[in-house]
């Protein structure tokens, strides 16, 4: 687990999100569980700072994939349907990839 990520969210929540995940993943539970959804602007660009691998200033869909690893290295990684969803949910300009502000809306609409 990031430090950073800890910094922001109680670690007891993050096991309790991804535990919530081990059927079936979607992006509006994991971010209410992991308490993502109630954080700041701020405190959500440093998160997705960390989901954004290759500091290219989005979640591309590699990345996205592996997005539960980024909050536990033992957490599975998304299947592709999964991951289809949770870009078709953020991907709000249909450029195929999630920028930081597609990444702090969808974090709030949950």
């Amino acid at each position: 687990m990031s430090s950073k990520i800890t910094s922001i969210l109680n670690p007891a929540d993050i096991t309790k999100a991804l535990e919530q995940c081990a059927a079936g993943f979607h992006h509006t539970d994991f971010f209410k569980a992991s308490g993502l959804s109630t954080k700041s602007d701020a405190e959500l660009a440093t998160i997705f700072s960390v989901l954004d691998g290759d500091k290219s200033g989005y979640i591309e869909v590699d990345e996205l994939k592996d997005f539960l690893k980024c909050f536990s290295a033992s957490a599975r990684t998304l299947n592709e349907k999964e991951t289809n969803d949770f870009l078709a949910a953020g991907d709000s300009d249909h450029d195929g990839k999630i920028g930081v502000d597609e990444f702090k809306t969808m974090a709030k609409k949950t």
